[in-house]
């Protein structure tokens, strides 16, 4: 993959120590900097901030794409495709509930993809996708 700009991104999460465990030892993600009510997350070179926001949430909406109800909002990343299956295996060794299990979308099309989701434990809705040719990400 090129070098791209990092991106910062905030999301709320109910109980730190619940997203440390999902952050940290599901995703095997490295913490940063923290506090006591937030955590730095290295997400492959991108930071991922926890903040500790209480109350409810609103409920997520789903967008049809390719015949399932995609969450939204969403976030995630675009993985090297045996990434995207080892990433794939630890979730289903640490018992993630998916979304939508991890399977090919658009075969044979522009845009031919693997994509999988599923909620972190304070339901932030999270895409991991790996292209079968990165030059097609954005391909009509």
């Amino acid at each position: 993959m090129n070098a791209r700009p990092a991106f910062h991104l905030a999301i709320p999460v109910d109980d730190l120590e619940r997203a440390r465990a999902f952050y940290g030892g599901v995703l095997g993600l490295p913490e940063g900097r923290s506090d006591t009510t937030w955590v730095d997350w290295n997400l492959h070179g991108h930071q991922l901030v926890t903040h500790v926001v209480p109350g409810s949430r609103p409920e997520s909406i789903h967008n049809p794409v390719d015949g399932h109800d995609v969450p939204v909002p969403h976030f995630g990343l675009i993985l090297e495709i045996d990434r995207f299956h080892e990433l794939a295996d630890r979730l289903r060794g640490a018992g993630t509930e998916f979304v939508i299990e991890p399977y090919q979308r658009f075969g044979g099309e522009p845009g031919e993809q693997w994509t999988m989701f599923l909620h972190d434990p304070a339901g932030n809705a999270l895409e991991f996708k790996a292209f079968a040719d990165e030059s097609q990400i954005f391909a009509r």
